[in-house]
């Protein structure tokens, strides 16, 4: 089984564990907005985190997601610079998906790593 990731707001995955289902795409955006929810592959998370969540004042979590248990499509798509494609969700993120969500802090510079545990 490979996992995939998303970063997310402590009170955005809240708020999913009430409703059931996670709406948020990325950074300000929902999935409405932007018509998926970003993920990542274990080798895109740190890169997307100094990217787009460095300075952010929300404390933020990587959500463990078993692709198995997505009720919505996931499609693996090319991004412009990528190494990889980069997994997309195409709907709500069901919250049973998620397997364990861990806390991501940046280290004394600002600066983010991710180790999945394995």
């Amino acid at each position: 089984m490979s996992l995939i990731y998303h970063i997310a707001t402590c009170t955005d995955w809240e708020r999913a564990q009430c409703d059931g289902e996670y709406t948020t795409s990325t950074v300000g955006r929902t999935l409405a907005d932007e018509g998926y929810i970003h993920a990542s592959g274990p080798t895109q998370v740190t890169g997307v985190a100094n990217a787009y969540y460095r300075g952010l004042r929300d404390e933020l979590l990587v959500l463990v997601i078993d692709p198995e248990r997505v009720r919505s499509e996931i499609r693996y798509e090319d991004v412009p610079g990528a190494d990889a494609p980069f997994p997309h969700i195409y709907g709500p993120l069901n919250a049973d998906a998620v397997l364990a969500a861990w806390p991501l802090t940046p280290g004394p510079d600002g600066e983010f790593t991710f180790t999945p545990a394995s």
